[in-house]
């Protein structure tokens, strides 16, 4: 694992862009460290990207690596990656995108219609009128599968974003990025590892269109098909948790494993190893 000390950098923070508290990242050089703040959000992000990187997933996403954060005395486990913006690029959260509109608040306007499918619907057609993106619904339909399988608890319209290239006024697609509140990473609030994962299971909430993962999903899924496989088996899990879970304890690789495997297992029609 790298260890990096970043003594002499200010961190920024992400307040108003998560709604789990202020967790640390420094940009130095065009590359990214996060620091765990609520639980393992470090090796989530690691495996997912890697197991993301094992599917049909036609999208560009984030690749994590773990990194040691010293600071300040500390010694801080977390991730770390590469900016994916160029220059002259910013990152414009579907809310902020909106808003500037309309100048009403996207996650408000959702809220008001009644059925998951209209919210879905609703967000695609704004978000493709508004920057002339094509099959927006069907990126969409890969996040919300890819947080169903993971269990990413945090997917609000602040980390759903596109690209804005100000020199030639064009939209592009973000990467897939922002995956550390997934497979239960919050201990230290939420899902205390001494909870029962079934216990988890009955208490987390999806978002942004429902609190349930599934009708979420199989809405979005309805409206623009099937958009991803997963092309690794169980014992692939393990190989990569085995990697990349040093610093962590047995008792959060045992709670990964375990949630997995009975992802793995609802989820059969994802998987094609």
């Amino acid at each position: 694992m790298k260890n990096v000390n970043l003594d002499t950098y200010s961190p920024f923070h992400k307040t108003g862009h998560t709604s789990k508290g202020d967790q640390r990242k420094w940009k130095v050089d065009g590359i990214w460290y996060k620091a765990d703040y609520m639980g393992y959000e470090g090796l989530a992000e690691v495996l997912v990207s890697s197991l993301l990187g094992k599917s049909s997933l036609s999208y560009p996403f984030v690749a994590y690596q773990p990194v040691q954060i010293e600071y300040k005395g500390q010694m801080i486990r977390g991730c770390v990656s590469r900016d994916f913006l160029k220059e002259g690029e910013i990152l414009i959260p579907l809310e902020k995108l909106y808003r500037r509109y309309t100048g009403e608040s996207l996650a408000v306007k959702l809220a008001g219609f009644s059925k998951v499918t209209e919210r879905i619907q609703y967000l695609t057609e704004q978000v493709e009128k508004i920057t002339k993106l094509k099959n927006f619904g069907s990126y969409l339909t890969a996040m919300l599968e890819i947080d169903a399988f993971f269990l990413n608890k945090d997917r609000h319209t602040n980390n759903i974003a596109v690209i804005y290239q100000e020199e030639t006024q064009q939209y592009a697609l973000s990467p897939l990025f922002d995956q550390g509140l997934c497979l239960l990473a919050d201990v230290k609030m939420d899902y205390p590892l001494e909870l029962p994962l079934e216990a988890c299971l009955e208490h987390i909430e999806a978002k942004p269109f429902s609190a349930d993962f599934d009708e979420q999903l199989e809405a979005a899924e309805a409206l623009y098909g099937i958009q991803l496989q997963f092309h690794f088996s169980f014992k692939e899990v393990q190989r990569e948790l085995d990697q990349i879970a040093e610093g962590y304890s047995d008792a959060v690789q045992e709670r990964v494993e375990q949630l997995l495997r009975q992802q793995i297992r609802k989820y059969a029609y994802l998987i094609k190893a």
